[in-house]
């Protein structure tokens, strides 16, 4: 393990490392396509991303134990269909589609074009890395190794320290296991609060990737420093 002094990278996972978004979209496509044949591809646009983006905080809600991982699942969906003027699934149509999402999903988990390149650039550099995430250290686990991540040996779930970002504390168990400083390490995830301002918060160096590079959703974060892919991380790391 590496001396105090040496700088370290922690990387959130979903829409950081892996492509959630896609993944939940390309899942949701293949289970439902027979009930939602009728769907024009704006619809399915509509569908998908109201699922992934959760505008209703279902997976904020899991992650304070208000509602179980599968439960949230459920209500994001059900809240899909609902805007789509669909009926609720039933029980066991419930039980179904859990199963089908479940068994579906890894199938879609990829990693972003710039995820390989730029661990292969750190470990040229001799620079540690991990990765700190908003769910569980297994499920993660399972994620990273199916889309290719295996190489990420540091991993650190919500279950690691009962805690969720930006909780002070799930960032600074990642620093402990890199052994670097925390103000030599550098958090990069892409929630502007959760990610980079909390980890500013624990005392890293938090990074927003916010791969969009629309200007105006930059200014509503002017303290942050802002990266558009992760091709820029090592640079960040040459001139600390």
């Amino acid at each position: 393990m590496r001396g105090g002094a040496s700088m370290g990278v922690l990387f959130d996972i979903d829409e950081t490392l892996v492509d959630l978004r896609t993944a939940m979209g390309n899942t949701l496509r293949q289970i439902s396509a027979e009930q939602l044949a009728h769907f024009t591809e704006a619809d399915w646009a509509a569908y998908q991303h109201l699922y992934a983006a959760d505008p209703l905080g279902y997976y904020d809600k899991y992650l304070v134990g208000e509602l179980s991982f599968t439960k949230q699942r459920l209500l994001r969906v059900a809240h899909a269909q609902q805007a789509h003027g669909l009926p609720a699934l039933d029980g066991d149509a419930e039980e179904a589609w859990n199963t089908a999402y479940e068994q579906v999903l890894p199938q879609h988990f990829t990693a972003f074009d710039d995820a390989t390149a730029v661990l292969d650039e750190l470990d040229a550099l001799g620079i540690p890395y991990g990765a700190v995430s908003n769910n569980v250290h297994d499920y993660q686990r399972a994620k990273l190794d199916a889309a290719g991540l295996q190489r990420i040996k540091i991993l650190v779930g919500i279950d690691t320290v009962d805690a969720a970002k930006p909780d002070p504390a799930i960032f600074l168990e990642g620093v402990r296991r890199l052994g670097t400083d925390p103000a030599r390490t550098l958090y990069v995830g892409d929630n502007p609060v959760v990610d980079a301002a909390g980890a500013d918060a624990a005392g890293l160096r938090g990074i927003w990737l916010e791969r969009s590079g629309e200007a105006a959703l930059r200014d509503e974060y002017p303290d942050l420093t802002v990266i558009s892919s992760l091709k820029a991380v090592p640079g960040l790391c040459q001139l600390s």
